[in-house]
């Protein structure tokens, strides 16, 4: 099967700021990305058909065969593999009104539109779980527990776990842990009664660390000593992280060392949490969190009582930072200052408080530069071209920017504040 995730325009647009930088099926949620669990499930090759600025880095590659458009925001399963795989040339699988896969045989499709303009006949309705689908930022560590059980079965399959070696080491339910090569532990707690745990390759389980499943780590990420993980959490891989954390996904290379609070968020990549930062995700009041929508720019009802934080790539806090509960975090903001920051900081946000600024591009990428240094890495001029085509689309959201010389635009005001 050659298999090409497209971003269906509404679902993208659902879940930017966090689809700025890639595309839908780049997301991590469970263990996997949703293009690693296709590429697992299907054995076969995954590309993408993303938006424009995306896809000198994330390519759409063309076998000359069979090509399948599957929607980039679906998490598969076996049989919706299969069914995939059995459609008839130029069939096509909904659920309801969602586009969910095309077979366009060995036709090269060079945009999503045409990709829907070839959605016309062999129309066949499916049903798909409700945690297959995600549509909203929110549904990424809604549905995260589920997805880690999924994906523990599929990762797991016919293999057997690395031995627990630690003695000081205590395992709840053990046959539901499963420890990859490498992997280290030091008197630590590992209960697996609610859901599975899985330790990727190279990871660090520190002192005094107590986790809760479901639960994922990914390659050589760390916890630190002490570190609280309290169900339906993903660390994805090379990560750092500390403190408090529960119903959370950290996509990968990210930061959260330090002692604090963090609760139903998403984190980027590439993002650092300064000492003591806390997220509340829950009001006061207990009513129903907002959140700041890219799709429809204003504050849309979540629905949920529990909503923390969406933090964009590269998006940094100082030290003792305070997030309101539904606070979204654009791509490249670096946030810090007294008070609570506004529950909207737009990308290349420099401050976030009463007078915020821009972080202005140059400044940018001697950041940037500097975080990837220390792994090896360098940006791209494929990243730097996203960078820049980013920095100027996002400029309308960066309202101090048009404000009159002397002055300083209000930032988004926030809503009640709210406790963990």
């Amino acid at each position: 099967m050659n298999i090409i995730l497209f971003d269906d325009p509404v679902l993208r647009a659902n879940l930017l700021p966090l689809t700025f930088t890639r595309p839908v099926a780049e997301i991590r949620i469970g263990i996997m990305t949703i293009a690693q669990k296709w590429q697992l499930l299907s054995g076969g090759v995954v590309s993408y058909l993303a938006e424009d600025y995306l896809q000198s880095k994330f390519r759409q590659r063309l076998e000359g065969g069979k090509n399948f458009y599957v929607n980039g925001a679906v998490c598969p399963t076996a049989d919706l593999v299969a069914q995939i795989n059995q459609l008839p040339a130029g069939g096509t699988l909904f659920q309801d009104s969602l586009l969910v896969a095309l077979n366009a045989d060995s036709l090269e499709l060079g945009s999503v539109e045409e990709v829907y303009q070839h959605t016309t006949t062999h129309r066949k309705q499916i049903e798909l779980p409700p945690h297959a689908v995600i549509q909203q930022l929110w549904d990424i560590f809604r549905f995260n527990g589920a997805q880690i059980r999924e994906d523990f079965q599929l990762v797991t399959r016919g293999r057997v776990s690395q031995p627990l070696a630690d003695p000081h080491t205590v395992a709840y339910n053990a046959e539901n842990i499963f420890i990859e090569e490498g992997a280290q532990f030091k008197a630590a707690i590992l209960n697996a009664e609610n859901g599975p745990i899985y330790i990727g390759k190279n990871a660090q389980i520190q002192e005094g660390t107590v986790i809760r499943g479901p639960f994922a780590i990914c390659e050589e990420s760390v916890i630190n000593m002490g570190g609280k993980m309290r169900g339906d959490v993903t660390i994805g891989p090379f990560c750092k992280v500390g403190g408090e954390i529960s119903n959370c996904v950290f996509f990968g290379h990210s930061n959260k060392s330090h002692d604090g609070f963090l609760g139903n968020s998403v984190v980027g990549e590439w993002c650092n949490f300064g000492a003591d930062t806390n997220t509340s995700n829950l009001k006061n009041n207990y009513s129903n969190v907002k959140l700041y929508s890219h799709a429809q720019e204003k504050f849309v009802d979540t629905g949920l009582q529990f909503c923390g934080l969406i933090m964009a790539d590269h998006a940094k806090t100082g030290i003792n930072t305070m997030f309101n509960t539904g606070t979204v975090v654009g791509v490249g903001a670096n946030v810090f200052g007294a008070g609570y920051p506004p529950n909207f900081i737009p990308s290349f946000t420099w401050g976030g408080g009463a007078e915020p600024q821009t972080f202005k591009l140059p400044k940018f990428y001697e950041v940037a530069g500097a975080v990837f240094g220390r792994r090896g890495l360098t940006v791209t001029q494929e990243d730097r071209a996203i960078f820049d085509h980013l920095f100027e689309v996002t400029k309308p959201s960066r309202t101090w920017e048009e404000a009159p010389a002397g002055t300083i635009a209000s930032p988004q005001k926030t809503e009640v504040t709210g406790q963990k």
